[in-house]
């Protein structure tokens, strides 16, 4: 029997999901991230079909809420209906979003490839090729919404339990050369969702943990040599959820360790850039920059359609403009009248005007004095977090060790806001 097993570890569909902040600017976009929803939950099952695998695991919140509608129930049943028709299990644990005792059995009766694991109680499932053990499965969802503080979701999910279990009712399943736990959990990200320490994880003897919950990817203990991993939400559905979004293709062989590939699934992908405009001479340079760095990070996302949340940096002569409200405004719509795939849902003006610092130096003037305070400020980086660390401490709380790293470039930073303000007293 051959000893490889691939399969699909996918997460977080959210079917029937709301789409967020975008209604207000654009009905029709708003609509479109909405089918995409439903699109990435597709785009799971043609890539299970199109690469044959032996299952698929869905580790929670398929749904977005406990409160589901028939037609987003009928939507997901397609979706194993046809992973049916190519011979291919499905095993899924219920979330937080959508727990066990909100499940519609009275909607639809769960088909014969689709194993639906407990959530009072672990569970556990045999995957056989050929008439083999191959894979034994082990999970547990949410029962409510909220899950216990005292009680650990993982407990009892062992392959040593799993063994123990299905030998009772299949002779020989404890002979499966791999094993794989199924679990909707904040892990140590999350500390409110049903948390598991990953070591507890590691010594469960599960050669895979398919995890759910966390929407972004994240994998332990690396990627070199993957125990577990969030596989992310299959699309974004607001700006908090940017890049490309997806499901990870498992592939487990004997005596190797866990290979992963991440299958982009999104239709639409959320993104939030930063373009230097300080070479633009023209408003109308601004929209073809924006529009270039656009192009170049949709490829890198690997999906044709995004909505992007822009901010313009840099030094330029057109700060003045940009600072206009109506003026943004213009060129956020001239953004959005350049290429139909591509949705600005916000642009922001974080420039500042080219200064000629030497010219204040000689002027003698406020400019010139308060450069100098700046300046020496910068020269003496550890008063200045000592200063800091003080004034935090003052108010209870502790200096963030990024504030104490980033010293000087905050420094410099509110340098340049200071400038801009006097020279706006300047212009006309």
């Amino acid at each position: 029997m051959d000893r490889t097993l691939t399969f699909i570890h996918a997460a977080d569909l959210h079917l029937g999901a709301p789409v967020r902040g975008l209604a207000a600017l654009s009905p029709g976009w708003a609509e479109r991230v909405s089918r995409a929803v439903d699109e990435a939950y597709d785009n799971v099952i043609a890539a299970a079909v199109s690469r044959s695998v032996d299952f698929v695991v869905f580790a929670g919140d398929l749904f977005d809420s406990s409160t589901v509608s028939y037609r987003s129930y009928a939507k997901l049943f397609q979706g194993f209906e046809r992973l049916a028709d190519a011979g291919i299990p499905a095993y899924l644990v219920t979330g937080n979003h959508d727990p066990y005792t909100s499940w519609r059995h009275d909607f639809f009766a769960l088909p014969e490839n689709v194993v639906l694991f407990a959530a009072d109680k672990p569970d556990f499932a045999l995957f056989e090729r050929d008439g083999e053990p191959l894979c034994l499965v082990a999970g547990r969802g949410f029962f409510n919404h909220a899950w216990p503080q005292d009680v650990c979701i993982a407990e009892g999910l062992t392959r040593a339990a799993a063994e123990e279990a299905l030998e009772a009712v299949r002779p020989g399943a404890s002979a499966a050369p791999f094993s794989v736990g199924v679990l909707h959990t904040g892990l140590t990200i999350d500390p409110l969702k049903a948390p598991v320490s990953p070591s507890l994880l590691e010594r469960a003897g599960m050669d895979y943990w398919a995890l759910g919950h966390v929407h972004k990817k994240h994998v332990f203990p690396s990627l070199d040599r993957p125990r577990m991993a969030f596989s992310g939400c299959t699309q974004g559905r607001d700006v908090q959820e940017t890049g490309s979004r997806g499901v990870f293709a498992v592939t487990l062989e004997v005596g190797c360790d866990p290979v992963l590939e991440f299958v982009p699934t999104a239709s639409v992908v959320w993104q939030c850039m930063d373009v230097d405009v300080s070479d633009c001479l023209s408003l109308s340079a601004v929209v073809d920059k924006v529009m270039r760095e656009a192009f170049r990070l949709n490829g890198l996302a690997h999906c044709e359609e995004m909505v992007m949340r822009v901010r313009l940096v840099g030094k330029t002569s057109l700060h003045a403009l940009l600072a206009r409200e109506d003026i943004l405004e213009d060129v956020r719509g001239q953004i959005n009248e350049s290429y139909p795939l591509f949705f600005c849902d916000g642009l922001d003006d974080a420039t500042n005007a080219p200064i000629d610092r030497a010219a204040l130096r000689e002027e003698g003037l406020f400019p010139s004095v308060f450069l100098s305070v700046s300046e020496a400020q910068r020269a003496r980086t550890d008063d200045s977090v000592a200063f800091l660390q003080e004034e935090f401490l003052a108010k209870g709380a502790v200096l963030p060790r990024s504030v104490a790293q980033d010293v000087s470039a905050l420094t410099q930073e509110a340098e340049e806001m200071v400038l801009d303000l006097l020279m706006q007293g300047d212009r006309p």
